[in-house]
């Protein structure tokens, strides 16, 4: 990520007892000489730097041949012949790049495990990827990883990872949950309810048919988070960042400062309401009974900063919560048949 002021936390509070350019995706792929990391806008694009046979490209055609697909795709190369790059030293190096969503050529559990094991340490980004086998993905669900998530299909070579990132992750993070998404040229699973089951208890997730359509059956992480709540928490944090780093450098473009009075204060306050309300009108937070979106942000005054934080020229203090909306994924419906 890039060089910031500003530092952002975010915690998920669920209730008791019950558990409770943004999205880009990246493909990395290998090759002898490799090939640096460049975005594309289309397929077309892609072709003239990796053609049809290569990995590269046929991840590229099952993300833009989606319904939603990206505007822009990257693809990024690690170099496997003379002087070799070691796929545990490229990836973090990948992550000072603009993307979000990681897709990967490779379907190897031990490259697997190296980048879920980077993108969870660097708690940005999300991995998508896909398994045939079921050992791999027990192994894989036993890691816990949050930002990770599996699509399992016997038929790994045409990206069924690549085309779910492509139908979902360009919606405008809150508005979409990950489950029930049709994916063009991906064929659905002849599963029944167990063998779905077996499939979620094991950390992954399945492209099946219901009620005549084929949908992914699921939406989550290996550690059983929503994906989409995982891009929600990422959009929060970075949005709020990028939007007070950006009040600091239009600062300093007008020869001010952000002062630290209770008028700097409300500014650095207004930021973080802009992105909450945005992330409220995106579907990301829940309205009260009033209709009223479920945030709210506490920012105190500077008589209530502690002297040595104003010397320092640091604000500690603002905090903001929200209630996440949340998705519908199943329903009981009961029903009573009268005679009279």
């Amino acid at each position: 990520m890039s060089i910031s002021d500003v530092t952002v936390t975010i915690s998920v509070q669920r209730p008791t007892p019950i558990l409770g350019g943004f999205g880009k995706p990246l493909i990395l792929g290998a090759s002898t000489a490799g090939q640096a990391f460049k975005n594309y806008a289309d397929l077309d694009a892609v072709r003239t730097d990796y053609p049809s046979a290569t990995e590269e490209y046929k991840a590229a055609a099952a993300l833009f041949g989606q319904r939603n697909a990206p505007a822009e795709v990257a693809i990024a190369c690690r170099r496997t012949g003379t002087d070799p790059e070691a796929l545990a030293d490229y990836v973090p190096q990948l992550l000072q790049r603009d993307w979000h969503f990681l897709i990967a050529t490779t379907a190897t559990i031990a490259d697997q495990i190296l980048i879920a094991d980077a993108v969870e340490a660097d708690r940005t980004r999300q991995y998508l990827t896909r398994t045939s086998s079921k050992a791999d993905l027990a192994e894989i669900k036993a890691k816990g990883y949050e930002r990770t998530a599996v699509l399992y299909h016997p038929t790994v070579t045409n990206y069924p990872d690549a085309a779910w990132v492509g139908a979902v992750g360009s919606l405008p993070p809150g508005s979409p949950t990950w489950k029930g998404w049709t994916l063009f040229g991906i064929a659905p699973l002849d599963l029944d309810a167990t063998e779905l089951n077996e499939i979620h208890a094991l950390g992954g997730n399945a492209y099946v048919t219901k009620a005549g359509v084929n949908v992914t059956s699921d939406g989550r992480a290996v550690s059983g988070e929503f994906i989409d709540l995982v891009h929600s928490q990422d959009y929060i944090v970075q949005s709020i960042k990028f939007g007070i780093q950006d009040l600091f450098n239009r600062a300093q473009d007008t020869n001010t400062k952000i002062s630290y009075d209770n008028t700097g204060i409300a500014q650095l306050e207004s930021v973080v309401r802009t992105v909450l309300q945005r992330a409220y009108i995106n579907g990301m937070i829940a309205d009260g009974e009033d209709g009223v979106p479920l945030y709210s942000t506490t920012f105190p005054p500077r008589s209530a900063v502690d002297p040595a934080e104003i010397a320092a020229r640091n604000y500690p203090d603002g905090q903001f919560e929200f209630v996440l909306a949340g998705a519908i994924h199943s329903a009981a419906i009961r029903g009573v048949i009268k005679f009279a």
